[in-house]
């Protein structure tokens, strides 16, 4: 009699113990799991970075460094225009007094492709944002005219503009608007020390080639990348940016 009276008292103080807990919050990481959502919103510079870090991360995934790395820019030289008729049309007055350097240029081997840190900022009116995507390539170039491998580092920065949208189902996206490389930030400097007058000459003739060809041939790899990524980012993180762009809100800190 005395293990079975026991055994009831326990069960009433078990019982008693149960409905006191389901009274009481649960713990942070448990409403985390029950809910499947975070406790949280991101801080405008989480949203910043996230955006920044899941561009950066989808252009590197779809073959970023590999397409700058096969850009055709020796054939285009070649043939002394580029990929649209405007572009061959305003090189025709500059190549043609370059004719002899094109002509004596064997190869160039583009190596060392390099995706930098992007940078990003939101328009004054608050509904567009606009992200800088830093490049870097290094040119190997052999010509007649020097004798030598002609070693070159290059940097040219593409602006993207993204927008948000509401198609016709109310469904929010970010979409590309303009994407243009960015007028004047083409560098290019010679990796091989100090050269002489007449190879400095034949770097800052190439340089005004590359000027006029190079922007364009990126631009028009790069900027389809950049839609393509957008379609695909994390959907919390599209709503999250897109709602603050509609409404016009800073969420992209000023340095």
């Amino acid at each position: 009699m005395f293990q079975i009276g026991g055994l009831i008292v326990f069960c009433g103080l078990l019982g008693q113990t149960t409905a006191l807990l389901d009274t009481l919050p649960l713990p942070l990481d448990q409403t985390l799991l029950l809910d499947g959502t975070p406790a949280q919103d991101l801080s405008p510079t989480d949203l910043a970075g996230s955006l920044t870090d899941a561009l950066s991360n989808g252009l590197l995934s779809e073959g970023l460094l590999g397409i700058l790395e096969n850009l055709p820019l020796l054939n285009i030289l070649k043939t002394g225009g580029g990929t649209s008729g405007g572009l061959t049309e305003g090189l025709l007055g500059k190549v043609i007094s370059v004719v002899p350097l094109l002509n004596n240029i064997i190869d160039i081997k583009i190596t060392n492709p390099q995706l930098l840190e992007l940078g990003l900022v939101q328009s004054s009116e608050g509904h567009r944002l606009y992200v800088t995507i830093p490049l870097g390539i290094n040119l190997n170039v052999n010509t007649l005219l020097v004798g030598r491998l002609l070693k070159l580092a290059v940097k040219l920065n593409i602006t993207a503009e993204i927008l948000a949208v509401k198609n016709e189902q109310g469904k929010i996206h970010l979409v590309l608007g303009d994407c243009i490389h960015s007028p004047w930030s083409l560098q290019i400097s010679l990796l091989n020390g100090f050269a002489p007058l007449p190879v400095q000459s034949l770097v800052n003739s190439l340089g005004s080639i590359l000027n006029e060809v190079l922007p364009e041939l990126v631009q028009g790899e790069v900027c389809p990348l950049v839609n393509g990524v957008l379609s695909q980012l994390d959907v919390t993180l599209v709503h999250s940016i897109a709602d603050l762009l509609i409404h016009g809100l800073e969420f992209v800190i000023k340095v």
